[in-house]
């Protein structure tokens, strides 16, 4: 296979698996439902969080969340009084529960009194610079503390968001960021956000892109960490300099449909 041209290959599969007959199978099905943008900024981050097990199940637990907000996540959040959280009393998908809900919810209203977007939670200590200077590590960990910064928030809810400083990929994170920032034609992802830019983005890898990925020998490190994010994000930058984790739709389609 001399002739095996990486890029054309991957191309292909972009072009495939980046159709609107993704979308209803996919997590991403669930910011969808909304035309909203704080809807769609929720409720894209709970599934992106929730986003572990079988993708049936984590829509079934998303919609059923949607339910108890009685289907207006932000006016439920920015509106509701005491009471009102009784709803959400008995939430849980495999680890997460109402705890850990209930924390999402008061964090949510706390930022949204302050800003229209949660892009601003990406945005703590970088607000000035361009969208091509914006450092997309340095974002989710100053994200992470500003998520964990009001008074007496649970421990056990920290589990549920990752940083690079802990050496995670930060597969969910990026997989919402995707969905916020990039921007095409296809229908699948939102492309809302627009302070940062695509090709500063670092493509989210789960074990379906891990196991392509390095078949193709775009992850070379032993370990499945932020590094391992790093560095399949800068080979697939010399596929598309401007928006590399596009090909997480090829890595990820191909993984799913056992292709590699």
């Amino acid at each position: 296979m001399s002739d095996f041209n990486l890029k054309e290959f991957l191309d292909s599969k972009v072009d495939e698996y980046n159709q609107p007959n993704f979308i209803a199978n996919d997590p991403i099905c669930i910011p969808h439902l909304f035309t909203k943008k704080q809807d769609i900024e929720i409720m894209g981050f709970i599934a992106s969080i929730l986003a572990w097990g079988q993708r049936k199940t984590i829509i079934n637990k998303c919609r059923e969340l949607i339910e108890r907000m009685d289907g207006s996540p932000h006016e439920f959040i920015m509106n509701h009084q005491e009471e009102d959280l009784k709803a959400l009393l008995g939430f849980k998908h495999r680890t997460f529960n109402d705890t850990d809900l209930l924390y999402f919810v008061e964090f949510f209203r706390y930022h949204y009194t302050r800003f229209d977007s949660l892009e601003d939670a990406f945005l703590i200590g970088q607000e000035k610079l361009k969208p091509k200077e914006i450092s997309i590590e340095k974002s989710l960990n100053e994200f992470k503390q500003y998520f964990f910064s009001l008074p007496d928030f649970p421990l056990r809810t920290r589990k549920h968001v990752s940083s690079p400083v802990q050496k995670s990929t930060c597969k969910r994170l990026n997989m919402f960021l995707r969905w916020m920032v990039r921007v095409d034609n296809r229908g699948v992802d939102f492309g809302i956000w627009n302070r940062i830019s695509a090709s500063q983005l670092i493509c989210p890898c789960d074990v379906h892109v891990e196991r392509v990925a390095r078949k193709f020998h775009l992850i070379t490190l032993d370990k499945l960490t932020w590094k391992a994010a790093v560095e399949l994000t800068g080979n697939l930058l010399l596929l598309d300099k401007n928006d590399p984790v596009k090909y997480d739709f090829a890595l990820f389609g191909l993984g799913v449909e056992r292709e590699m």
